[in-house]
């Protein structure tokens, strides 16, 4: 009888891992380096240069509807599909360089080559709502809702209801276009959910909404 007593003591302590070790996996958020492998992608750190620099005349669509539009008369603003060479050098060298407008700016001087060659990355996407709203989600929702918008982001940890899984939502396009800009206190969710009405623009959300539809898991 007393020999079976070490052998009692070790299978509990084997299913006491086991019970700790399921429930770790079921809480499993990402990882610091899950966002920064995210984040730190060109296209991603390129649509925030775009935003910074290229958006007053170019609009956020690449589209050349933007608020300086009219200073150019006639002269369209709008960002054609063209090969990554071709937008390196009328990034580097002004519209001149490409026999394009001279009012196009030679940014050579003005951006790092790091900041040139993420824009570039960007700009084979500006057109693409899909693309776009892929930028807006992880850089501003992935703390959250996590990487793959499965709700297992580093700080979902903190709040109770968690952040939605968005992979399986089953909310339509204009209820995450609603809940996006009023919030969720106003939609009857999370107050934690923020008022992204204020911080980001209508056609950021359009493009955010767009790309939740893309990381849906049919079951």
């Amino acid at each position: 009888m007393m020999k079976q007593q070490p052998f009692k003591m070790l299978l509990k302590g084997v299913l006491a891992l086991a019970v700790m070790a399921s429930a770790f996996s079921a809480q499993a958020t990402d990882s610091r380096e899950d966002i920064a492998k995210a984040q730190s992608k060109p296209m991603i750190r390129g649509g925030i240069v775009f935003r910074s620099y290229c958006i007053l005349c170019h609009g956020e669509r690449g589209d050349g509807v933007a608020r300086a539009t009219k200073l150019y008369g006639q002269e369209s603003l709008a960002i054609k599909s063209q090969q990554s060479d071709y937008y390196d050098k009328i990034i580097r060298g002004g519209g001149p360089a490409v026999g394009r407008s001279e009012f196009m700016p030679n940014w050579g001087n003005e951006l790092s080559e790091e900041q040139i060659n993420d824009v570039v990355s960007y700009l084979e996407v500006v057109t693409d709502p899909v693309g776009r709203g892929e930028v807006v989600f992880k850089t501003n929702c992935v703390l959250c809702h996590g990487v793959k918008g499965d709700g297992k982001g580093r700080a979902s940890v903190l709040f109770d209801p968690p952040p939605a899984n968005l992979t399986k939502s089953d909310k339509n396009d204009d209820y995450k276009r609603m809940i996006i800009t009023m919030g969720g206190k106003a939609m009857g969710r999370s107050e934690v959910m923020p008022i992204w009405g204020q911080q980001i623009s209508p056609q950021q959300i359009d493009d955010v909404v767009a790309y939740l539809r893309t990381i849906l898991i049919k079951e």
